[in-house]
């Protein structure tokens, strides 16, 4: 089972994304290994946090991932994709995964990774 989540602050962005991996059992699994807490390159994470992301999940289900990203209440998406894709080995990066996923290696975070409509909420 997951260890607990950590909690998001009271006011913030919650943005849901999907893509397709390759549906390929070996690099399913390089994509979840490169994705362990101490293998995403620390520039990576670093670039995430100036643009005003402030906490992020990957998920897999089969070949297909999921993310949730939370971010600060003024976010806004595309602009901060932009600049993010222009941050220091932002894009070394992009090329680095896109092996294990079903799109192009010169593909930005952006292009890649579609944000999901919510169509449903259960409380608030």
């Amino acid at each position: 089972m997951s260890s607990p989540t950590p909690q998001p602050p009271a006011a913030f962005k919650r943005y849901c994304k999907t893509l397709r991996l390759h549906d390929d059992a070996q690099l399913i699994e390089a994509y979840k290994q490169v994705h362990a807490p101490a293998a995403v390159w620390p520039e990576i994470g670093q670039g995430m946090r100036e643009v005003g992301i402030l906490a992020m999940e990957i998920y897999l289900s089969g070949n297909q991932a999921f993310m949730i990203m939370d971010t600060v209440p003024d976010f806004d998406h595309d602009h901060a994709m932009q600049v993010l894709a222009t941050k220091r080995h932002q894009a070394e990066w992009e090329a680095f995964v896109a092996a294990c996923q079903q799109t192009e290696a010169s593909a930005t975070a952006a292009e890649k990774w579609r944000v999901l409509d919510r169509i449903y909420q259960l409380g608030a």
